[in-house]
């Protein structure tokens, strides 16, 4: 007994035995026979599974209140229990490890078992008290497991997939601009690391939104394979112990609660057993940690040096780089989204393997599921953000050393190859070798045109243009 002359503990029972629980926590048994046999990695769910998984169990409840199943007094304490989890103010409680066995059970019933005592609370009964509101019998009435947990983790994640769409469209936003702004910007494109041919720094950024655009497409269209689900099918799809007129109706409820476009699934055993939907998915999340690792590393490249490499860009000073190298300034930005994408890309590999070991009517793997995919948005959604804020946004060129670069290598001649041949191009840069003299004093040099059509010729407008024209040609040799 504690000083105020309360019980420290009280006991619980299942089919186990019995254990103490601490006297004030909402978690019961199940919760904390979890807790004891998976205590893996010290993390804890994702809150937009917990806040999804509380929706599902309102809906439940609203459903079977509907239909007469729990009475009313009881289901209204429920659903304010479930309001209460979805708004995090029971968090603490929710304390069992995302890596777990049995297919999301504990996970389950540690909502169960926070929903109930919270409902018990409510009612004015003390927590533990399971004759007023049970875990099993009221929270979880006509659902097993294995349709509220993937339910759960399709809701959690068409609300993450909205908000990664809204920072991806930022982020393209952002591209765009500077695709605008460095637009007139000349300078040397690269093939295999190694001086290529002439472009603009708007281009560069134009090929950067253009991707992205693609993975925002990408992103809108993967709400599609998952918002069919399986909530209703209990155990494995065929619905057995729970009433008609609730599977009908407990989906949409959930779509009216959730403000999500959820529905139910035509065929509940295969949405209960095949997890290839979230497969499809965060492979299109890959898709776009893949451009992201693209345009993070090109990035590092055109800002590198500044003063020894390329230094073709600026990228946000956003803190000291160096304990020891004093105002050494890192690309911390790209560094980190580029971490963010690797973690992604493992994250795939971990949800393919998972999905393609389920077996039978059910796939035992979904916490894993669960965590990765979750863990995946969740990183991109906040990497993305930081990236178009800190990153993208404050890029500024350095147009003179854009030039510099351009005029001193080999790169202009390329343009010229068309209007005067691969051999007169090659005898010209020999005579910029020994001369010293640039491409376009070399050209003026030997009489093959004067410097304004030079300059025309190796305009950032003409770099712009696709190809080039008969007049141009005729112009030129003129």
């Amino acid at each position: 007994m504690s000083e105020s002359g309360k019980a420290a503990f009280r006991i619980e029972r299942d089919c186990l035995g019995e254990m103490e629980i601490p006297a004030d926590a909402y978690y019961g048994i199940h919760t904390r026979r979890a807790m004891l046999n998976f205590p893996l990695s010290g993390l804890r769910m994702h809150a937009r599974f917990i806040r999804a998984f509380a929706q599902v169990k309102e809906a439940c409840a609203a459903v079977n209140v509907e239909l007469s199943f729990m009475e009313e007094r009881i289901g209204k304490a429920v659903i304010t229990a479930c309001r209460d989890v979805s708004s995090g103010l029971l968090d603490d409680s929710l304390t069992v490890d995302p890596y777990q066995g049995g297919a999301g059970t504990s996970a389950n019933m540690n909502i169960n078992e926070v929903i109930a005592n919270r409902a018990i609370e409510l009612l004015g009964g003390q927590l533990g008290d399971y004759a007023l509101v049970h875990p099993v019998h009221h929270v979880n009435m006509h659902q097993s497991t294995n349709d509220v947990f993937p339910t759960a983790l399709k809701v959690a994640a068409l609300g993450m997939l909205t908000d990664l769409e809204k920072e991806v469209s930022l982020l393209q936003g952002e591209l765009q601009k500077k695709e605008s702004e460095f637009s007139e910007v000349v300078k040397v494109g690269r093939t295999q690391l190694m001086d290529a041919v002439p472009m603009t720094l708007g281009m560069t950024f134009g090929a950067f939104a253009e991707a992205v655009s693609r993975d925002r497409w990408r992103i809108f269209k993967c709400r599609e394979r998952i918002k069919k689900v399986n909530l209703g099918g209990t155990a494995i799809g065929t619905g057995l112990g729970a009433p008609r007129a609730y599977v009908l109706r407990v989906a949409a409820e959930l779509k009216n609660i959730s403000g999500l476009p959820v529905s139910r699934a035509e065929n509940l055993i295969d949405a209960t057993q095949n997890v290839d939907s979230l497969v499809e998915v965060s492979g299109m999340l890959k898709s776009y940690a893949v451009n992201l690792m693209k345009i993070s590393n090109d990035l590092r490249l055109l800002g590198s040096g500044p003063q020894t490499a390329f230094g073709e860009i600026g990228l946000p000073a956003l803190q000291a780089g160096s304990s020891i190298m004093a105002g050494k300034i890192n690309p911390v930005m790209p560094e980190a989204v580029a971490q963010v994408s690797l973690q992604v890309m493992g994250n795939d590999q971990v949800i393919t393997l998972a999905a393609s070991m389920g077996q039978l009517e059910l796939n035992q793997f979904m916490p894993l599921l669960a965590q990765n995919l979750l863990g995946s948005l969740s990183l991109l959604v906040n990497a993305t953000r930081s990236f178009a804020r800190n990153c993208v946004q404050g890029i500024v060129a350095d147009a003179q050393r854009c030039r510099d670069h351009v005029e001193s290598s080999a790169a202009l001649a390329t343009v010229l190859v068309p209007f005067l041949g691969y051999e007169t191009v090659e005898t010209i840069l020999e005579g910029c070798r020994k001369s010293g003299r640039s491409l376009r004093e070399e050209v003026v040099f030997r009489g093959i045109t004067d410097q304004d059509e030079v300059d025309k010729i190796l305009s950032p407008q003409r770099l712009c243009k696709q190809g080039f024209t008969p007049d141009e040609m005729d112009r030129f040799k003129s």
